[in-house]
């Protein structure tokens, strides 16, 4: 049961956090970001994120599986345990550390692909900021500053410009704390992962079973 809790943790962090989201569009605070930001900027960076998340979320499922054949010394399902002893049987015992982290290279960078799209969540949300501020710039004219009637649209300008340069710096903010979360569970779930499928290749019957075999050879 100990390779479900990955999966359990996930979802109760993933409920807290779509509860909250739920909660603040029954506020209107949804509606008012998706309607102030003109350049739908906001759109993009939730729609990074859903693909980072879906992403997160199937490896999390993947390494709970695989980490259930890991501790699981009757499971035969094809799994990177599997692959890990095989190639231990058939290396020599000064190799073995080299094995070792070849495996963890494998799973870390399965992993890494999580952490750059959160990285591209604050990126985007900084894109959105600078263009949040041409935006309302742009409105700006210093010969018209005199004119009453101009000072309107100006300022109506400047409004939207701020809005979008805020509204983008908040949502790209916030997805990435999200997603982070999710990266620093799959990152915990990967390390236990990697231990477990080492440890289960080094036990004494494991070891003593590969010498034997280097021994005749």
């Amino acid at each position: 049961m100990r390779s479900y809790l990955l999966v359990l943790r996930f979802a109760a962090f993933n409920v807290a956090a779509l509860a909250l989201l739920i909660l603040a569009w029954f506020e209107g605070w949804i509606s008012l970001v998706i309607e102030s930001d003109v350049t739908r900027i906001t759109s993009g960076i939730a729609l990074v994120f859903t693909v980072g998340w879906l992403i997160s979320a199937h490896r999390i499922f993947r390494c709970s599986r695989e980490l259930n054949a890991a501790t699981n010394p009757d499971s035969t399902t094809p799994s990177r345990a599997m692959w890990y002893r095989d190639l231990a049987e058939q290396a020599r015992p000064e190799a073995r550390s080299a094995i070792a982290d070849c495996l963890r290279s494998r799973l870390y960078a399965r992993i890494a692909v999580v952490r750059t799209i959160g990285n591209v969540l604050i990126t985007l949300g900084l894109i959105g900021t600078v263009i949040g501020f041409i935006i309302a710039l742009s409105g700006v004219d210093a010969n018209a500053v005199a004119d009453v009637g101009a000072i309107g649209p100006m300022v109506s300008t400047l409004i939207k410009g701020m809005a979008v340069a805020l509204y983008t710096t908040l949502v790209g903010s916030v997805l990435h704390v999200w997603l982070l979360v999710n990266y620093q569970l799959l990152a915990t779930g990967t390390v236990n992962l990697a231990n477990a499928i080492i440890e289960r290749a080094e036990t004494p019957d494991h070891l003593s079973g590969t010498m034997a075999i280097t021994d005749h050879a």
